[in-house]
């Protein structure tokens, strides 16, 4: 398993974002060298994990417990064939990606150690808005994303340091529930009647799905 690249942005001024600044952290570059990483703090206040990077709007991203975005060059190639484009590392505004993972297949509170350094905890999923939405420029694209349910991972930092592309990912913590990445994403979206069911994942879930499933439950 490895991380094929690290991924950075420059504020990106567009017309289709309602962020405060008018700008997007979406357009994600490959970046040579190692970057330094480390948790943000708190969404609104915190931005990315990574050194040099973006956050457009920290209201509704970035933050500690949406400190990086991973997505799989497998499924960059998927959507590529699909759509008859072709995808380069970061398109997706993910800040990692990897190959030989099984992203979406995470379980929630799962940690990867990238390069010998950084450990990270997979803890939420991606959510498609209006910008990832206008960005690919496809027709029904939320839509789309949303019925292929698998749509990435966010993590958290355990452990800072430097990550560069080549770097080994390892799983050094598998806990025991069935809420993966992509079971979360189908309660958030597709599936709300699994929604009580996220809860098995403790204290990893993402406050706000935390919040939501508690929600669900109180009915």
């Amino acid at each position: 398993m490895e991380l094929l690249s690290v991924n950075v942005a420059k504020p990106y001024p567009v017309p289709y974002t309602d962020a405060p600044e008018g700008v997007t952290g979406i357009d994600k570059r490959p970046v040579d060298g190692r970057v330094h990483v480390s948790a943000p703090g708190p969404k609104g206040v915190g931005g990315s994990a990574l050194a040099g990077d973006t956050i457009g709007d920290p209201r509704h991203h970035g933050g500690s417990d949406q400190a990086l975005y991973a997505f799989a060059r497998e499924d960059l190639d998927g959507w590529g064939a699909e759509l008859g484009r072709e995808f380069t590392h970061g398109f997706f505004g993910e800040n990692l990606t990897t190959r030989g993972v099984d992203v979406n297949g995470a379980l929630i509170g799962e940690r990867w150690r990238i390069g010998p350094d950084v450990v990270v905890e997979a803890n939420a999923a991606r959510i498609p808005c209006r910008t990832f939405a206008s960005w690919l420029g496809e027709r029904g694209w939320v839509k789309r994303f949303t019925e292929r349910a698998a749509p990435g991972a966010y993590l958290r930092v355990i452990e800072p340091g430097r990550i560069g592309a080549g770097d080994e990912i390892r799983v050094e913590y598998r806990p025991d529930h069935e809420v993966t990445v992509a079971f979360l994403f189908r309660a958030l979206t597709l599936e709300p009647e699994l929604l009580p069911r996220l809860l098995a994942a403790g204290d990893a879930l993402h406050p706000e799905a935390r919040q939501t499933a508690l929600r669900r439950t109180a009915r």
